[in-house]
């Protein structure tokens, strides 16, 4: 987002691109809240803004980095539309000296588990492991590029993609009775998430052996 910098004595020579990121920021966040129907899902976050090298000076440009999730083509096109229609009305309203540039980073297709490879996989990883072991999360909001190279093999190759936790056992089992699962579990991306080593090592390469057995010892495979 372009605006005009100077000095910061002096803000009514500008225009303040960081007051314009600002505002749509917070701007940003009705778009999911207000626009998306609750029967759907969308995830829209503001992940990084930067503007400016020093407390007393304007700068002349704000950079915000957004990432965007959702399940349906339709409404993800709501979305980018919404998130434009914001960006570069926030900027004429703030009197910018021109038009926001929109660049799209990075995409990935929606990550969709074929049925039957989710049947048989799931069958062999609790043939090894038991079935209290395995936990159907549902649909989940986070993103793999896996599906780019499911999408690009053709549907020929089924895809069937799992999550494999890494925590240690017990403090998930207190945190969850505690309700404090999300505060006191990290996740990936953390600057607090350190994986368990043992047993998730041997645990993941035994999940991991058994379902691609599971492949080659079936239907159109040699025993």
């Amino acid at each position: 987002m372009f605006g005009r910098g100077g000095h910061g004595s002096r803000p009514e020579t500008t225009v303040d691109p960081v007051v314009m990121a600002a505002s749509t920021v917070l701007r940003l966040q009705t778009v999911v809240s207000r626009e998306i129907a609750g029967g759907e899902t969308a995830v829209l976050t503001v992940g990084a803004l930067r503007a400016g090298t020093k407390h007393n000076i304007i700068p002349d440009e704000a950079e915000l980095q957004l990432n965007i999730r959702t399940y349906t083509p339709e409404v993800r096109t709501k979305i980018l539309a919404a998130v434009e229609r914001i960006i570069k009305g926030e900027a004429v309203t703030a009197g910018a000296v021109r038009e926001p540039e929109i660049t799209e980073i990075e995409a990935f297709p929606v990550v969709t588990n074929d049925a039957d490879a989710l049947a048989r996989t799931t069958a062999a990883i609790v043939a090894v492991l038991g079935d209290e072991r395995i936990v159907d999360p549902g649909q989940v909001t986070g993103s793999e590029d896996v599906g780019v190279f499911a999408t690009s093999a053709g549907p020929h190759v089924p895809l069937c993609y799992w999550l494999f936790g890494g925590a240690d056992p017990d403090e998930v089992i207190a945190a969850r009775r505690a309700g404090t699962f999300e505060r006191d579990i990290p996740s990936n991306h953390s600057p607090f998430f350190a994986p368990l080593v043992e047993p998730t090592l041997t645990t993941g390469v035994t999940a991991l052996t058994a379902a691609a057995l599971a492949w080659l010892d079936g239907p159109g495979h040699a025993g």
